[in-house]
């Protein structure tokens, strides 16, 4: 019995200690690392205090020095269980990331892309097209938030020919995660309110450089889906199933002009939510599938009961349908899309329909480990802002050349472009060199 008590007063020395020995350490452990210990610690005093008050119980003779000892080190392990709890208080606080530099740059990501490109034809001109920064940040396991900052072509302000532009600021809600909302084994649900790319397209969605071939951006994804397009609004999206994801919002949307030469351009109707006018606004759903690895298939369709904003009765619905098919190096993108303008005006000078599609097979094979990867590619694309009219006034351009990927996020871009525009206009055939990049 003597040993016990010995023994007993040894662990509780020890258990007395807990609070420097996390500090004590060669290098600091982790959050998760720390709970644990802690919990390990808390369950070791509980028993060592339940052995001192069953031998204080049991009237076991205890000599005067272990008895002073037991006592001191009772009080001892009573303080040290206060600060265990308020310790463990402090990490539980700290792993949700509420609290501390350290917890918010934990939960804080910082990202971008850029490119620069020369075009030669007509225009025989170099431009540092874009400058954007990503800043994304986790409140906690089901609150998010993400945005967008880009500069275009180097310099903005008055008489510049750039702008700078907000073009994601939004916060997701994931239900599933944090209130349970869910119908079936495998959907997810996520609320998103705030400034944001509406699902619409390949390149609305993913535009870095590196992630598509050609210097410049197609035609179809700028004048008939007007990349990169962004609205205010809010909506739901997530899985409904593995393969099948789906996004519904309703937002801000389009106010092109009715007069002029740009009247019932679509490009020319986004207002970038920069005290845009919000009388009419827009309701834009999508499905995708992406059920066998490699291959996305995808439609959307948008409907805004007046285009115009007021100015005049311009009921407008845009389908597009797309296939993005990556297999064995092999590549396949093809796109169409279509508006149809509901209003007598915008009839008369042929925009009530407005037509684009493309096609475009790819190639990318792996150099070397050191060298990275190489892909050729094609594309012809059509696109008609003046379909209604059933002249002459389709356009057409052939791309063909090469992307060079160093590294996954560095791309060199060498293309060669054939045009020809409607109308019998003269088309720019030029020589296309970017050079783009992501973190």
């Amino acid at each position: 019995m003597k040993q016990l008590i010995k023994s007993t007063v040894s662990a509780i020395a020890l258990a007395a200690t807990v609070g420097t020995g996390v500090a004590a350490q060669d290098s600091m452990p982790s959050k998760e690392e720390m709970w644990k210990m802690l919990l390990a610690q808390q369950e070791q005093i509980k028993s060592l205090k339940a052995q001192v008050e069953a031998l204080s119980m049991e009237g076991v003779p205890v000599a005067q020095a272990d008895r002073e000892k037991l006592n001191e080190l009772s009080v001892q392990v009573a303080s040290n269980t206060e600060a265990v709890e308020a310790t463990t208080a402090a990490v539980e606080t700290a792993m949700s990331g509420e609290t501390g530099a350290a917890g918010w740059a934990a939960n804080t990501s910082i990202g971008g892309y850029g490119e620069l490109h020369y075009n030669g034809g007509d225009a025989d001109e170099i431009d540092f097209h874009r400058f954007v920064l990503f800043a994304n940040h986790r409140f906690n396991d089901w609150i998010s938030f993400a945005s967008e900052l880009e500069l275009e072509h180097s310099l903005a302000g008055d008489g510049k020919p750039g702008e700078v532009e907000l073009e994601q600021a939004f916060i997701d809600l994931n239900l599933t995660e944090g209130l349970g909302l869910k119908f079936g084994e495998h959907d997810s649900h996520t609320f998103r309110a705030g400034l944001f790319l509406l699902p619409v397209g390949i390149l609305n969605d993913t535009h870095e450089p590196n992630t598509f071939y050609g210097v410049e951006r197609n035609n179809v994804e700028k004048n008939i889906i007007p990349t990169t397009w962004w609205e205010g609004g809010f909506g739901m999206r997530g899985q409904l199933t593995q393969g099948l994801s789906y996004d519904l919002y309703y937002t801000s949307g389009l106010s092109v002009p009715t007069d002029g030469s740009k009247a019932f351009n679509i490009r020319s109707g986004r207002k970038k939510v920069a005290e845009a006018p919000a009388e009419n606004g827009a309701i834009t759903a999508r499905l995708k599938w992406t059920a066998i690895p490699g291959v996305e298939l995808a439609a959307t369709f948008q409907h805004q009961s007046d285009l115009t904003q007021g100015a005049m009765d311009a009921d407008a619905n845009l389908i597009e349908a797309h296939a993005n098919i990556q297999k064995s190096g092999f590549g396949l993108r093809a796109l169409y899309a279509r508006w149809n303008i509901d209003n007598a005006q915008a009839e008369a000078i042929g925009r009530d329909k407005q037509i684009g599609w493309y096609v475009e097979p790819s190639y990318r094979f792996a150099l070397s480990s050191d060298l990275g990867e190489f892909g050729l590619f094609a594309r012809h694309e059509e696109w008609d802002t003046e379909a209604g009219l059933n002249l002459d006034s389709n356009n057409k351009t052939t791309t063909f050349g090469f992307n060079y990927w160093p590294h996954e996020n560095v791309v060199f871009k060498f293309d060669y472009q054939s045009q020809q525009l409607g109308f019998g206009a003269d088309g720019d055939d030029r020589i296309n060199l970017g050079v783009g990049y992501q973190f």
